[in-house]
């Protein structure tokens, strides 16, 4: 390519680009004073940080990723790594809109960084920490020793986890109390007077297994109900298998009469695989799943659901994140979200 046509696109890339320089022509400052009143500098008064942020947006600037990370050694990203086959568009949707509205008010941008299911999921973590391309890093699907939160600790990466882990190691994460969520789901189908209880799992490798194994195990012994062992299926199997192996079950002289499932797309196949034993759901047995929209109610209205808001999961990650690398105790970045009451359809 002629050199004077490349010269005349970078050009024409610069001028379409915003800058410093064009922010402190347009406000009559100085680069130094504009980039202060960017970062909120409090040496700078609050109007002249106003008109300056006002009118970067109107120009839409943004800082140059390169530049900032040459003068700062921070990047301004925020790093979301997700497992692209195992987790469900709700979840992604709802996490992203959580952590972007957290953020949106400060320097950082979040990328999100997939993995599937044949690499090992370390592997993104590693290339994030090797490559310097975040500063902060949000993981979910945690397992009890995770891998890549000791990485990440070893190597002192502010990060997150949506999930506990078990290794004695302190670190930033949010959580659902799913303990408590498999117990209140069993106390309930027994106060109906369900007395033969499945439960359709976490993946067996993740925390959350053990805690909702665990709860769902106490409360059968607390309300002194049987459990109906279902262990051919997970969450994480497809939506036909669990369709098939619920029809297996419920085909059986010993059947449940009462299920708790933990995860909405789950209890879709749960509920498919009751109708095609020729049972109906509300009468000869009763479903408590757990769901993140308000849209098993509208499949079947016999259903019993409890809510996970993983909007609120996303916004407490971001959150923990930001606190780590703005020099906060790990400790001290740590939440768990209660489940609220089993609810039926109040249509």
């Amino acid at each position: 390519m002629d050199r004077r046509a490349t010269e005349k696109d970078d050009q024409t890339s610069a001028k379409e680009r915003p800058t410093l320089k064009t922010l402190a022509f347009m406000t009559g400052l100085g680069v130094t004073t504009v980039s202060r009143a960017l970062k909120d500098a409090p040496e700078i008064g609050a109007e002249t940080r106003r008109r300056v942020q006002l009118v970067a947006k109107q120009i839409g600037y943004r800082p140059n990723r390169a530049g900032v990370r040459l003068r700062t050694g921070k990047t301004n990203v925020i790093s979301l790594v997700l497992n692209t086959e195992h987790e469900i568009m709700s979840f992604v949707s709802d996490i992203i809109y959580g952590v972007t509205e957290v953020i949106a008010d400060t320097p950082y941008h979040l990328i999100v960084t997939p993995y599937s299911r044949s690499q090992d999921p370390l592997d993104p973590v590693r290339y994030l920490v090797e490559t310097g391309s975040a500063d902060g890093v949000i993981i979910s699907r945690t397992q009890p020793n995770d891998p890549r939160a000791r990485y990440m600790l070893e190597r002192g990466i502010p990060f997150a986890t949506h999930g506990r882990t078990d290794m004695g190691l302190v670190h930033p994460y949010h959580d659902f109390d799913n303990y408590a969520f498999a117990s209140e789901a069993v106390r309930h189908l027994a106060g109906m007077g369900r007395r033969r209880l499945a439960l359709v799992t976490p993946p067996v490798g993740l925390t959350y297994y053990g805690h909702t194994v665990n709860g769902f195990a106490d409360a059968l012994s607390e309300v002194g109900a049987s459990e109906v062992p279902f262990n051919t299926v997970s969450i994480d199997h497809t939506i036909e298998q669990i369709r098939m192996r619920t029809a297996q079950l419920m085909r059986r002289d010993d059947r449940p009469d009462g299920i708790v499932s933990s995860a909405a797309a789950a209890t879709l196949a749960v509920v498919a695989g009751i109708e095609d034993a020729g049972l109906k759901l509300g009468r000869d047995v009763d479903v408590v799943s757990k769901q993140s929209s308000e849209l098993l109610h509208l499949f079947r209205r016999e259903l019993l659901v409890v809510n996970e808001n993983f909007r609120l999961a996303g916004s407490e990650l971001a959150r923990a994140v930001l606190g780590w690398i703005g020099g906060a105790a790990p400790g001290s970045l740590q939440s768990l979200s209660t489940p609220g009451e089993v609810l039926p359809y109040r249509g």
